[in-house]
């Protein structure tokens, strides 16, 4: 069984209220409980983890190195633009992962447009909503499926 893990960022706890002209009204856990279903419909484990602290992300990366996780979805949210910290783990940890974010973020301000990921993802996905998710799993199944 293959195994992926889905990281979010800081503020998508507050999916579905905050700034849904921005972000939609879909709630993290609808998103969540989507992404399980739509693993394990495919024969995959999917587990997933949000913390608005820098730190325990960077823990759960460096977990997934032991733990079995094949595949990194991450939504790093506000650490796109600024976390070297988990840049450093993701690159430590040597799993494969795509960049996933919600809006646009080439269409908003300036500051969003670097960053810290993009040149270690395997892909990104900017602004597809909730779907995004979605094509980022399976994109990683696609790349798993090669390997295996």
């Amino acid at each position: 069984m293959m195994n992926l893990l889905v990281l979010h960022g800081p503020n998508l706890n507050l999916l579905g209220t905050r700034e849904p002209q921005v972000y939609g009204v879909t709630t993290l856990d609808q998103i969540n409980e989507d992404l399980v279903k739509f693993a394990a419909d495919r024969g995959t484990s999917l587990q997933t983890f949000q913390s608005n602290h820098e730190g325990a992300l960077v823990d759960r990366i460096q977990q997934a190195r032991t733990d079995g996780t094949q595949f990194i979805v991450i939504n790093p949210a506000a650490f796109t633009h600024t976390s070297v910290a988990i840049r450093d783990a993701l690159a430590g940890v040597a799993i494969p992962f795509v960049e996933v974010h919600l809006s646009n973020v080439h269409r908003r301000e300036a500051f969003r447009h670097h960053s810290y990921f993009s040149d270690l993802a395997e892909a990104v996905m900017a602004g597809f909503g909730p779907a995004g998710y979605r094509y980022a799993v399976d994109f990683a199944l696609s790349r798993l499926a090669k390997i295996a």
